[in-house]
Parts: C-alpha cells; structure tokens; sequence
C-alpha cells in the first residue's frame, strides 16, 4: 500500500477545482486538459503525474452510472421517437462527459500528489520492467 506523503482530500479538492494540488492557488491546466509544466504560484512540477488513462476510465464509470442509468427509469426517454430522443441523449451525454472529464483528471492528479507519486513510477507498470 502506498504511503500517503501529503493529506489526500485537500489534494483531491484542489485538483477537482483545477488548481494546483500543492499550493490550490496555481491554475492547474493551461488548455482544457492540458496539465501546466509547472505552478506560476508555487513553481511545483506538476508535469511529473501521470494522469494516463484513469480519468477517462473514472469519467465514464461515473457518467454511465450517475447519469445514463437513472435516465432509464423515466419512460419518455423509451417511448419517444429515437429520431428526437438519441440526439438529446447523446449530446447531453457528451456535454457531462466533457465537463466532468477536467475536473477529474484535476482530482486524479492531486490524489497522485497526496500518494507522491512521479512519472518515474510509471515505468515500473511496464513490459520493460519485466527484462
């Protein structure tokens, strides 16, 4: 198990509010999901957590769970035409998605800085570590 370096939830809700997870002063990315090479407030490498695949993972388990699954109960979203109701859907589902996508990505980046994990460490999860 890994040894939490920094408190995890002041981390956590520093990232989900894009801010860096050190400092929650620094803007944590510079384009939608672009992460800033380093804080302008606190100078942290933030460019050092390897947010891969994770968040998107996370996104989607919430946004089908929380969102999609519910939507299921209500009949007009089964009766209605699929001419009208797939299009609403879908972009409504594109549009949570895209919104929530940052703010995760920001608080699995701040969970990262709470566990002190690096880039480095990913290499550690790769077939070149097996050689």
């Amino acid at each position: 198990m890994a040894e939490i370096v920094h408190p995890l939830l002041p981390a956590v809700f520093r990232g989900l509010k894009g801010r860096c997870p050190a400092c929650g002063e620094g803007k944590l990315f510079w384009r939608y999901l672009k992460v800033s090479d380093r804080c302008p407030k606190c100078d942290h490498d933030l460019a050092r957590y390897p947010a891969d695949d994770g968040p998107a993972y996370v996104t989607i388990l919430l946004v089908g769970h929380l969102i999609i699954a519910p939507l299921l109960f209500f009949p007009i979203v089964w009766q209605a035409p699929a001419v009208y109701s797939v299009p609403i859907l879908l972009g409504t589902l594109a549009v949570v998605t895209l919104v929530a996508l940052s703010s995760i990505k920001g608080g699995w980046i701040g969970m990262m800085y709470a566990l002190g994990s690096k880039d480095r460490d990913s290499r550690l999860h790769t077939a070149d570590a097996a050689d």
